[in-house]
Order: structure tokens, then sequence, then C-alpha cells
């Protein structure tokens, strides 16, 4: 007994440690940007403050340039495309194809050189005019341009909407493994630094925006509000959002702590609905959704979608840390599903019934814990986010509906008479019957198509969850998942990271659970 107690008391010593030699960059964001309908473009200044905070000298940065992706045929994006998805190849080259320019570098006001990726269009590396040494920092400024695609993968325009996604240049992760320069991909998602924003946006006086970040200006917001109230108790034929004054632009600003990503939304036909959301903390937050007079009257419902999502993972994994919570109705002619940013979320289930749109929307709102709280490296175990959210989805669907999104109406109605509980172990046999050649643990770039990406990231990984959760008890595992979530918010967790949380919590090891998700073919 007292060489158990010693082991428990050396192993708590040895994350004590961990947890004080960890450390990761500060990245601090000032931009003005300004919309240009007819053009379909932006032109904007960037600041950002670099703060190295790591025990190394830096001589250089990588940095992403993501909206070259959309530029040509010689892009990963594309080569991407043509290996796995035919569809999404032949909608790229039918695309209005995306670009930045007009870039001009400069650190603490000197100009700096600028080093082409070798491979990739849509990476950079700045070579800093003098060292930057641990704990100092720098002022990096440059002016671009964006020209938007027509929207595809996440970004650009459709008629006079756009989402404004992946679209200003930003410093790679540099990390405890070193550098992270990576191409943007549509099968696998981001990695990036976490840090503050304040994003001065100007677009016509008429389009409504939804964005990362609190709006600043008192008088857009109490609109916001007040066009919310209207449409209150509608279920269609809703009153679109009156603009305050007949100015041709306004300027909103937005400011957000502790994120690492930031996207916005805008539009002129937008329908506001508003809520607030008290949390059992005491803390309430603001509750926005976004769509068209023409959408689905589904959304009718949408605000109570997000109200509920947000309940339940802050209940499930720790207390949402944001003001706001957005959601925003995306262009009907995209593939199903949505696209999560920090606050704000795109949903795109034009045909959606009752549960298949909350299904959709407390998914990617949950990305607001798995992606924008919990920072893991998605490029390299895209399971850390999309898996473990959808097994909360998941869990999520079968409280409140006893209903599955993968199966849909194929449930037999005698299902929707078991227990959560029952339900779950139902479900999770059966989509365990569904062909899974691929390991969990498999890099996204690595996947053939998009099918088996999305068959062993997000279904996978949710089974594993739920053996992780049959070994451990859901009190143990809940709590484990409670104090993964306080350990790493706003941090980059890797998969030992999300282990030796689990085992502190459970006494217990999980190296053969945690082997699996390395293993081939179906996992029950």
């Amino acid at each position: 007994m007292k060489k158990i107690v010693l082991l428990f008391a050396v192993f708590a010593s040895l994350q004590v440690t961990a947890q004080q030699q960890y450390w990761q960059q500060q990245v601090n964001y000032s931009i003005d940007v300004k919309l240009n309908v007819n053009d379909k473009s932006i032109k904007a200044f960037e600041q950002i403050e670099y703060i190295n905070q790591s025990p190394d000298t830096l001589t250089f940065i990588w940095f992403h340039l993501w909206p070259n992706a959309y530029k040509n045929e010689k892009t990963a994006l594309y080569a991407q495309y043509k290996e796995g998805d035919k569809e999404g190849a032949k909608k790229f080259k039918q695309s209005d194809k995306g670009y930045i320019d007009s870039l001009d570098f400069k650190v603490n006001n000197i100009a700096v050189t600028v080093e082409a990726d070798k491979k990739n269009i849509d990476i950079v590396k700045i070579i800093l005019p003098q060292p930057l040494l641990p704990g100092g920092k720098i002022n990096i400024s440059t002016p671009f341009y964006v020209k938007f695609p027509t929207y595809f993968s996440r970004s650009g325009f459709i008629d006079d909407a756009f989402a404004v996604c992946q679209w200003y240049p930003k410093p790679a992760v540099y990390d405890r493994k070193g550098w992270h320069p990576m191409p943007y991909l549509n099968m696998g998602e981001y990695y990036s630094e976490f840090g503050s924003f304040t994003v001065n946006i100007t677009v016509p006086s008429n389009y409504v925006v939804a964005s990362t970040g609190a709006l600043q200006n008192a008088d857009e917001l109490q609109a916001l509000k007040a066009s919310s109230s209207i449409n209150k108790t509608k279920t269609e034929n809703f009153t679109a959002y009156t603009p305050l004054s007949n100015t041709a632009f306004k300027t909103l600003q937005y400011k957000a702590e502790n994120v690492h990503d930031f996207a916005w939304f805008t539009d002129n036909d937008f329908v506001v609905q508003y809520d607030t959301l008290a949390l059992p903390s005491g803390k309430v937050i603001d509750a926005f959704t976004f769509f068209s007079n023409k959408a689905n009257s589904e959304w009718s419902k949408s605000v109570n979608h997000v109200e509920d999502a947000v309940r339940h993972y802050s209940n499930w994994i720790g207390e949402y840390p944001y003001p706001v919570v957005n959601a925003v109705e995306g262009p009907g002619n995209v593939s199903s599903g949505g696209m999560e940013y920090p606050m704000v979320t795109l949903i795109t289930s034009p045909e959606a019934n009752t549960e298949t749109l909350d299904a959709v929307i407390t998914h990617e709102v949950g990305h607001n814990w798995f992606y924008g709280i919990l920072g893991s490296n998605e490029r390299e175990h895209a399971w850390m986010d999309e898996g473990l959210n959808s097994f909360f989805q998941f869990r999520y669907e079968a409280e409140k509906y006893r209903s599955n999104s993968i199966f849909g109406s194929a449930l037999p109605a005698e299902l929707k008479q078991r227990g959560p509980s029952e339900f779950l172990a139902i479900i999770y046999n059966a989509m365990n019957e569904i062909p899974m050649k691929d390991a969990i643990e498999t890099p996204s770039e690595e996947f053939k198509n998009k099918d088996e990406y999305g068959i062993v990231i997000y279904l996978k990984t949710a089974i594993w969850a739920f053996l992780l959760e049959q070994e451990l008890g859901r009190p143990v595992f809940d709590k484990a998942i409670h104090s993964y979530y306080d350990q790493w918010k706003f941090r980059h967790p890797y998969p030992e990271d999300f282990k030796l949380v689990l085992e502190s919590v459970s006494n217990r090891s999980l190296d053969d659970l945690f082997l699996r998700l390395k293993e081939k073919g179906k996992l029950l």
C-alpha cells in the first residue's frame, strides 16, 4: 500500500513539473478592415503584438496567408480535392478565385525580408531584423488586400453575402514541438496561437455583421436587440434588420480575449434573434442568431438551440467563458453542416427539421470548447476536436430527443422508448458496423478521401470516447473532462496531456485504451 501511495505522489509531482514547464506564445491583433461589396474584396491594415514566451531565441516567424489557397490549381487545397473529392475539385475549378496581396511586412516599423515557402503559396517566412529573445515582444504590421472567391471551403461570397474566414495574415504556432506552418486544407483544420483581437469592420450601413468578439458599438448593439424583439413570436415572414442611419458606411468594433481565430459574416437581409443566457455561476451572456428572411422556419427556434447547447456543454465540460455566442445561417447551395469559429458559427442545413437543426447548431457551438477553448493541433490530432465534440453531441441528442443525426429517421420507434444510456449503447454498437479502415490517430492530410476522414475522426473517435466512459464510469469520466478543461483551457493540449489528466483523476493506467487510437478497423 505504501508503494502505491508513493507512486501516486511521484506521479502528482511529475504532473506539476510538466505544468510548470509548459509555455505558449501570445499574439495580439489590431485590424482595420473595409468591405467592398461590388468588388467582392476587403482592404485592411493589421498590427500584431507578438510575445515570445518560449525559452528560445527566434530569428524568423512563419506566417499563414490562407486566402492564397483559393488562388489556382497549384495549391495544397486543390491537390487535396483532386486526390479525394472529385466533386470538390470540380467546384474549385468552377469557382471565382481568391487571393491575398498588397502585403508590406514591417517589424517595429522596419521593412523585413519575406521568404516564400518552396511548396505552398499560402505560407511565408518573415525574417526578423533582430533576434527575438525569450520574454521579448515585437510589433508586426502590414496592409493587405483580399479578393474573395465564390463561397467555397468555408470562405467567400454568395451574391452580396460574405463569409470572411481565413482572411488575415496569421503567425503559425510555435510550441514545445517546434514550428507548425501548414497550408490551408478543407479536410483538416487549424492550429493557431491564443491572444486578443480588436477589429474595426467597415461595411455598408444596411449590412448586419455576425462576428467573433463582443460588439463595442452600443447603438448598433441596441438596434440588433430591438430588431430581434420584432421577430420574437414569428415563425415566418420575419422582419429584417433596419439600418440606424442613411450614411453609406458604418464602422463596427469587436473585441475578443483568449481566442485563436477571428471570423465574421455579413449580409444585407439578416433577420436577428436575441436572448440572454444565465449560467449556473450567475454569469449572463448574449446569444444571437442571424438568418435570411427566406430561411427554413425552423430558424425561429434557433436561439433556443444555441442556449441549450451552451447550457449542456457548460455543465458537461466547463463553463462557457466568453460574453457572447452567435450562430449564422449560411448559404443553402453548399453541403449540409456547419463551420465553427470562436463565438460564431456558420450553419448550412437548409432542409433541417427541429432535431437536425438543433444537432448541427449544438455540434458547431460545441466547438467553442473542442477547438476554441481547448486549442489542440487539429491538423495532426483532429480527433481531439471533431471526435470528442461528436461524442458530446451524440449525448445531447440522446438525452434531449432519443435521436442520432447519423441514423436520422432510420431509427426504429421502439428505440426511442429506451433510457438515454441504453439508447447510446445501441447507437454506438450500430455505428461500429460502419466500415472504419484507418486509425483514429491519423493526420488529417493522410486520409485518402473525405468519407473515411469523417467516419474515423467523427464516429470512430466517438466510439472510442464511449469505451473510455464505460471503462471509467460516467461520474469519473465527467470529472476527468472537467479537470482537462480546467487545466488546459486557452492552451494547446496534445494527446499525452489529455491522457495524463484522465489517469490522474481516475488513478489508473489508460495505456491500452490510448493504444487503440492507433488501431485500424472496428473498435467494438
